[in-house]
């Protein structure tokens, strides 16, 4: 979004005051934003308000013209990278969905060839209302992004659909549109975070996996317009916009869950930090303290990647993850090999900055034709879009060779 003009249109509904916040994080992320505003909308927040938030000039006057070279609306909609309008309420959509042109805002909608999304808000039974409904569906396909309301309590004291998208999540939606579709239409599954193995109802045996970079991957699999579904372990992390989410807590019910999906996916990629062992046996109370030692007896946990070998399309995509601490290399090329993966993501855990729990990573990936390629420190949202480039890249969903495996 770094260096991105963004339009900002706000109609008059009471939501408006969180078009601000929405202004300052998109801002906060680089990108220069300018303000149109309805007449209805400066009864709500005032354009002094949002001219401070972004430091530009805010327009409400269709006639405001203070460009002699360049005609205000034709300006802004030419120099929009993208537009968005929240709150959108429901007389602006109808009138959007029309073709009118009887305000600033309208008549830079008429005039942009940028993106644009449009974020409802209003009653529920505005919402709900067909003619509201018919008026969305005609933006649909004209091309409008529909930024789809919350469900919860309402200004007018009624609970349901009508909730503006939360700012961040509409800065969310805003990256989605600008990223390159580089998966549009493929389906991708992703395991993320730990797994617990219960030695009782109060103690598990798990690792300090986060989830953070299965999380990342599946937030841009969806930018790059792909269906994700996300199967996770238990994490502290809010689910990713537009993702199913899979809650599992063991290795087996990660396995069941995988094994179920992976034959509708076109690519898997496998991030979880799975545990390799489980107790032979769970407790169905507290193990109490005694001064006797305790004895754990421990048996393997099934190999998800070995299991998807008979449940995957033969076009599939397969990435597997390896967190490793010493040989790393030999490990990772074995990895690769004996799972018979399509890429292997390399995370030296030790390294600084590439541990669990770091928001930076720095990896290298494996591919199976031998191609070894190390990606440079970054955040984990910047490496889990360099990796998925790399898996469209290669990735072919009919017809695909099967590529030869070298050690």
């Amino acid at each position: 979004m770094d260096g991105k003009t963004i339009v900002l249109g706000i109609t008059g509904g009471i939501a408006a005051y969180k078009a601000a916040m929405l202004a300052s994080a998109l801002s906060k992320r680089g990108a220069r934003v300018q303000t149109v505003m309805t007449k209805h909308a400066t009864q709500f927040i005032t354009p002094l308000t949002l001219q401070s938030v972004t430091r530009e000039a805010v327009f409400v006057d269709q006639f405001d013209e203070r460009n002699p070279s360049r005609i205000a609306h034709i300006a802004l909609a030419d120099d929009a990278d993208l537009v968005v309008v929240a709150p959108a309420t429901a007389d602006a959509i109808a009138r959007i969905a029309h073709g009118m042109g009887d305000d600033m805002l309208t008549t830079v909608l008429l005039a942009t060839k940028a993106p644009v999304v449009l974020a409802p808000a209003m009653n529920v039974h505005m919402y709900e209302n067909p003619l509201v409904q018919r008026n969305l569906g005609i933006l649909r396909e004209a091309g409008f992004h529909i930024a789809e309301p919350g469900i919860g309590p309402l200004a007018c004291g009624y609970t349901g659909r009508g909730r503006l998208m939360e700012p961040d999540e509409l800065v969310e939606f805003i990256d989605m549109v600008l990223t390159p579709k580089r998966l549009l239409n493929r389906t991708v599954l992703v395991t993320a975070g730990p797994t617990r193995e219960r030695i009782d109802p109060v103690r598990y045996l798990s690792n300090d996996s986060t989830g953070t970079m299965g999380y990342a991957l599946a937030q841009m699999a969806w930018r790059m317009g792909a269906k994700v579904t996300l199967v996770t372990g238990p994490v502290a992390k809010e689910p990713p916009l537009g993702v199913e989410m899979v809650p599992v807590e063991s290795a087996q019910e990660m396995l069941r869950a995988v094994v179920d999906r992976a034959p509708d996916s076109d690519i898997v990629i496998k991030s979880a930090a799975v545990a390799d062992y489980r107790p032979l046996q769970e407790a169905t109370v507290k193990i109490k303290k005694t001064d006797q030692a305790l004895r754990l007896d421990l048996v393997q946990n099934a190999d998800i990647l070995q299991a998807l070998r008979a449940v995957r399309k033969p076009s599939s995509y397969v990435v597997g993850f390896a967190a490793e601490t010493h040989d790393v290399d030999y490990y990772a090329r074995r990895k690769l090999r004996e799972k018979e993966l399509d890429m292997l993501v390399l995370n030296d855990v030790l390294e600084e900055g590439a541990g669990f729990g770091d928001t930076t990573n720095r990896v290298t990936l494996y591919f199976a034709d031998g191609t070894v390629l190390p990606l440079e420190l970054a955040s984990k949202l910047a490496v889990a879009d360099d990796i998925l480039s790399h898996v469209a890249d290669r990735f072919r969903a009919v017809g695909r060779a099967a590529m030869p495996h070298t050690p």
